[in-house]
């Protein structure tokens, strides 16, 4: 039984070492596939004994995923990105998997560090991705985002800290907005292509819903200024989505005539969640009242 690290990079040197550090005692064999770096992502894999291969430049990891699983020469495949660190515990954990051989794929959660913050709340936790399967039982669609697809038998570990991968996300609201707006290019690309048609109430119903997915539904409310700051920046992430869409069809004029009735909707929604968010944090001081009786 042999395992595989397999990692995609792109001007990572920040990143890698932590990386390879967290892996150099796991599996067989550790491979980089890079996109021409311009810094020393490439020297810093040499330094720790990867197979380096390169791969031509692609504005997002997706297209160049299954290129790195073919170079694997492993039983077993790990993925990880630059910005991610594989604790010991869930090292051995996956070992004794790999030892068992009784599941094709595992589904890790993802430990989410979000402006120097674990983010448990806010859609941000669990995170669960199938990063660790046999060879073959697991391929990546070549588009942004997409859900992976799985073949066989598989399971969830338990969305705990333990068992979870450590994810250096975004460390600042620059580095957040370079992405937003390279991953907005792309996203509203292959909204043209699945044939959407542009209408303006999205502009405002589209961030709004985003926004109430991630603080209310998500209760992300629970990871205080956290919560509400990347609930803000994924509704603009929708908002700038759409304006780009709108921007690809010639920015055609609208009549918008209804805008009132979508603004009722949304302060509607909004009543909906404040109301019900209440409504829960009245009961919960009930019981504890009750408890206490």
């Amino acid at each position: 039984m042999r395992i595989s690290v397999v990692i995609n990079t792109f001007n990572e040197e920040k990143n890698l070492e932590r990386c390879l550090r967290s892996v150099k005692d796991f599996g067989g064999e550790i491979v980089v596939v890079d996109m021409h770096s311009a810094d020393k992502t490439v020297v810093i894999a040499k330094k720790f004994g990867a197979k380096i291969f390169q791969h031509p430049y692609t504005r997002f990891v997706e297209p160049a995923r299954n290129f790195a699983i073919s170079k694997a020469t492993g039983d077993w495949i790990l993925i990880l990105d630059a910005d991610e660190e594989l604790p010991t515990g869930l090292a051995k954990t996956l070992i004794e998997i790999a030892k068992a051989g009784e599941v094709d794929w595992v589904e890790l959660p993802r430990k989410n560090l979000i402006f120097g913050q674990w983010i448990k709340n806010s859609r941000w936790w669990p995170d669960f991705l199938p990063r660790f399967f046999k060879k073959g039982k697991v391929s990546i669609p070549a588009k942004i985002h997409a859900p992976y697809e799985k073949e066989g038998r598989g399971i969830q570990l338990p969305a705990e800290e333990e068992n979870a991968l450590i994810h250096h996300h975004y460390e600042s609201i620059s580095q957040y907005l370079e992405r937003l707006n390279r991953y907005t290019d792309i996203q509203s690309e292959e909204l043209k292509k699945k044939g959407y048609l542009f209408g303006w109430q999205d502009l405002i119903i589209k961030p709004a819903n985003e926004f109430f997915s991630r603080f209310f539904a998500g209760e992300g409310y629970k990871d205080g200024l956290h919560g509400l700051v990347l609930a803000l920046l994924q509704a603009f992430s929708e908002l700038v989505l759409y304006l780009k869409v709108w921007e690809k069809g010639g920015f055609a004029k609208e009549n918008i005539e209804s805008l009132a009735e979508v603004m009722e909707k949304i302060i509607r929604d909004y009543l909906y969640w404040q109301q019900k968010i209440t409504a829960n944090a009245f009961a919960k001081i009930r019981l504890k009242i009750k408890s206490k009786i």
